[in-house]
Parts: structure tokens; C-alpha cells; sequence
């Protein structure tokens, strides 16, 4: 990848939360455009993760956009303790929700970002009609859930694809890609289309440092 043409979004579910706070400051300063916060509720996926406390957490202490990707059954429910800890973006599933055009709005209506993320098997097209009405499209090449999963490379012609109905419809929506993202995954995610790309354990993992993977 090309640095200065692509935005990288740290997810923080892959870093030390003894050291949190830390190491998404080593991010930003690395030059993280946003960080990238995984909310799962052991339902729409197996796993639990953080909830909105670490959000708020992070907005006393970074001035960076927070993006809220909602891997859960029922993104409306959470959605008002979310906007109150001061989430910028969010993302829901396309899979699980049941007026995606309200929730977007809803989303829209108190000034934030909205974003839709789809799993791998879900075909592009089913985002056509929604796409006018979003800042992000968040196309998943591994299934949501888990971390350290390898990209799925047979996603790479559904982000073209992606790219193509934007481009098509003069949308300044940006392509957004998450699961299995490094150096060599993520140039080829670009080369297909993508331009935000979510990295957590090539990131965080990565025991020479936060900065030396992003530098």
C-alpha cells in the first residue's frame, strides 16, 4: 500500500487493554487516520467484546474520529449509549438489521457517520440502494467475530464490484475492508477498490511496536 493514499483505522480489539490507552496514542501518532472500536454481543457473533465504557474511555483521552463497528443482533438498542459516549462513525451489519434505511437515518439525524458492513457471502448488490444514504462501506474478507483469521481472497472481486456502483453513482462513499489486513493483503484489497483499511493484530501484535508496523 501507499501510505498517503490510503487510511489506516488501528481496531483496538487486538491491542493490550492493560496498556490501551498507550498504544492507541502510539497509533494516532503513527499516523491512524481513526480508530476502529469492535463491539460484539455473543449473539449476531459467538464472541463478547467491549461496550460503550471503552469508547468513552477513549474519548477523554484521544481526539481521533472512533468508529463503532456493531457486530450485534440489535443495533438500535444500544444505539443511544453508543452516541453518548461520543462514538463519530458507526457501522451495523447488513445481515442483522431489520429497517436498515431507519437505522441509517437514525444515525444520520444526530450528526454522526453511518456506515454498512456486509460478510463475505453477501452479495454486493444488496448495498446498491443504500449506498446514496451512507459515508462508508465496510466489506468484511473474513467472517465477523474473531480475530488472527486469514483474508479471504475471494472478496477481493465483491470490493471491486463495490467500487464500481460507487463510482457509477458519484458517491464520495468510502471502501472500507477489515479482517486479515497486512502489508500484502491490504495492497492487493487497494489495488481492488478499498481505501480505509482496518488492521488490529498486524497492528498490535506486533512486538517490535505499534509505530514500526504503521511507520
Amino acid at each position: 500500500m501507499q501510505k498517503e493514499l490510503v487510511k489506516i483505522a488501528p481496531a483496538i480489539l487486538a491491542a493490550d487493554f492493560a496498556r490501551l490507552g498507550e498504544q492507541v496514542a502510539e497509533a494516532e501518532k503513527a499516523g491512524a487516520d481513526r480508530i476502529h472500536v469492535d463491539v460484539m454481543d455473543g449473539r449476531f457473533v459467538p464472541n463478547l467484546s467491549i461496550g460503550a465504557p471503552i469508547v468513552q474511555s477513549q474519548r477523554r483521552v484521544s481526539r481521533f474520529p472512533l468508529e463503532t463497528h456493531l457486530m450485534i443482533s440489535d443495533s438500535d438498542s444500544f444505539f443511544d449509549e453508543f452516541v453518548a459516549a461520543r462514538s463519530d462513525s458507526f457501522i451495523v451489519q447488513w445481515e442483522s438489521n431489520n429497517n436498515l434505511h431507519r437505522t441509517v437515518h437514525r444515525i444520520k439525524e444526530v450528526g454522526k457517520r453511518a456506515g454498512l458492513a456486509s460478510n463475505p457471502t453477501t452479495p454486493a448488490a444488496v448495498l446498491e440502494e443504500i449506498l446514496p444514504d451512507l459515508d462508508l462501506a465496510l466489506v468484511m474478507p473474513v467472517n465477523p467475530g474473531f480475530g488472527h483469521q486469514l483474508f479471504i481472497h475471494s472478496v477481493l472481486p465483491k470490493i471491486h464490484r463495490v467500487r464500481q456502483i460507487i463510482e457509477r453513482m458519484k458517491l464520495s462513499c468510502e471502501v472500507e475492508v477489515d479482517g486479515g489486513i497486512d502489508e500484502q493483503t491490504g495492497t492487493t484489497a487497494a489495488e481492488a477498490g478499498a481505501d480505509v483499511f482496518i488492521a488490529g493484530s498486524s497492528i498490535f501484535g506486533n512486538k517490535a511496536g505499534v509505530a514500526s508496523t504503521m511507520g
